[in-house]
Order: structure tokens, then C-alpha cells, then sequence
């Protein structure tokens, strides 16, 4: 069987299935694993799927949506984690805060600590700038879609400070560590985890076990993970000596 006809064998399995495994494709197609493995990398580098840890993923085209549509999404349980995440933050804390829709809404329940924020988030800095809360801005290349900034020169400046916390999310979140959808992504996370003394997660129940395109760190590079996840997802994280709060 030629590529051409394993591709449409492939795309076929994740319309259905939305997902593959090397394994069970190797065998359907009557394949080596490596010509299966081989198959799928050649198709993730042409954006047509996204490769897992021992698979693929059917590729979802994001949407255009302004920042603000995506902080709306599931509103009530990110200003649930954030409200935990707030009772962890007291004043005279110096606190890194990355630019996730979820820390974003972390603003409005810390707008009258006096606390140092460091961000490269344009909207945690408008929505903060106006409050008890004084100001790092980080400085870099502004990622548009993103509405903040990243880059090597944002890396530089966070590894000039030390916060004693940070506020963090990430793309996906599984025992075998944290994940991201982007290089420049994944880079800032580790900048920020580098320089802070304690790492908070703020991380909805969708993104425990989600594995994404870049794993990046481990996952007890994290302190404590601030979750609505139900128990049974939680345990192996508390195993590795991470901390959950546990959203009520």
C-alpha cells in the first residue's frame, strides 16, 4: 500500500475515531510501526494532524477570536480555580502571571493587594494598572493573537527578577509532564518556573491527561495545581509530591 492510500486510511480512522495509535494502525494497514510512525510525522509536519505520545489527533483549525470571547469560556469555572488561586497570594508577594485566559481572570480578585505583578500579558496589565497592584511589564515581541509578549528579550528580563510565586497555565497537563502548542510558549513557562520559588498551575479539568505538541517540563516542575478535576485524575500528580487544590 502506498503513502496516498495509508494518508486516506489515516484521515479516515480520525474522522471517525479522532485519534490514532501507531500499534493498531500498523496492524490495520498491514504495516511496520516505523512506516506507521513515519507516516504520521510526515502529515503532522504538514499541519494536517497533530502527533501524540504513541499517536495522532485529528487537526482542529483554531478559529480568529479576540482574547476577550476566549477569558468568556467557561467563566465560572476559571474564576472558581482563580478564587483559590487568590487565598494563596497575600501582600508584599511578588508574583509572576503569564498570559493564559485563566490567570487573566485571576485580576479581579487581587485588584487591592499590594503586591508586585510581573507579566508579559497586555490585558493583566490593563486590567491591573489602575489598582493597588504595582506593575512589571515585560519586554519583547508582541505576539498579536496572543495580546502578549514573548520572545528571547522577555526571557532575558524574567531571569532578572525572582518571584516568590507564580501563576501559570498550560496547554495540556498529564503524568508525563507539561505541554504546549508553541516553542515560545513553552520557553516563557520554563523562564517563569526557572525564577520563581513556588509555581501554582491553574488548570480546568479539560486539560488533565491532554497532551499536547510540545512537552516541555515535568510535571513536578509545578508546586501545586489548582484544578476542578475530579479526584481519580489527580493522584498520580500527588504521588510525584505536587500539591492540589482542589476547586469546590
Amino acid at each position: 500500500m502506498n503513502f496516498q492510500k495509508r494518508k486516506q486510511k489515516i484521515f479516515e480512522e480520525l474522522e471517525q475515531q479522532g485519534e490514532v495509535d501507531i500499534k493498531k494502525l500498523a496492524a490495520e494497514l498491514g504495516i511496520s510501526e516505523i512506516t506507521a510512525r513515519r507516516d504520521l510525522n510526515q502529515l503532522a509536519a504538514d499541519g494536517l494532524l497533530y502527533r501524540t505520545h504513541g499517536g495522532a489527533v485529528k487537526h482542529q483549525p483554531e478559529r480568529p477570536y479576540t482574547f476577550a470571547a476566549k477569558t468568556e469560556q467557561h467563566a465560572a469555572v476559571k474564576d472558581a480555580i482563580c478564587r483559590v488561586a487568590a487565598s494563596q497570594i497575600q501582600d508584599g508577594d511578588i508574583i509572576f502571571m503569564d498570559c493564559g485566559s485563566t490567570v487573566f481572570r485571576l485580576c479581579q480578585f487581587i485588584k487591592n493587594r499590594k503586591i508586585k505583578v510581573i507579566t508579559n500579558s497586555l490585558p493583566v496589565i490593563y486590567e491591573l494598572h489602575d489598582s493597588a497592584v504595582g506593575i512589571n511589564i515585560i519586554g519583547g515581541e508582541l505576539d498579536a493573537g496572543r495580546q502578549a509578549v514573548h520572545g528571547s528579550t522577555a526571557n532575558e528580563h524574567i531571569a532578572r527578577y525572582r518571584a516568590n510565586k507564580a501563576f501559570l497555565g498550560v496547554d495540556g497537563l498529564s503524568v508525563n509532564g507539561l505541554f504546549a502548542n508553541s516553542e515560545k510558549e513553552a520557553d516563557i513557562t520554563t523562564a517563569f518556573i526557572k525564577h520563581s520559588a513556588y509555581i501554582y498551575l491553574l488548570c480546568d479539568a479539560a486539560k488533565i491527561g491532554k497532551e499536547t505538541y510540545l512537552n516541555f517540563a515535568k510535571a513536578d516542575a509545578v508546586n501545586a495545581i489548582v484544578t476542578n478535576a475530579p479526584a481519580d485524575k489527580l493522584t498520580a500528580f500527588e504521588e510525584q509530591g505536587i500539591t492540589i487544590l482542589k476547586v469546590k
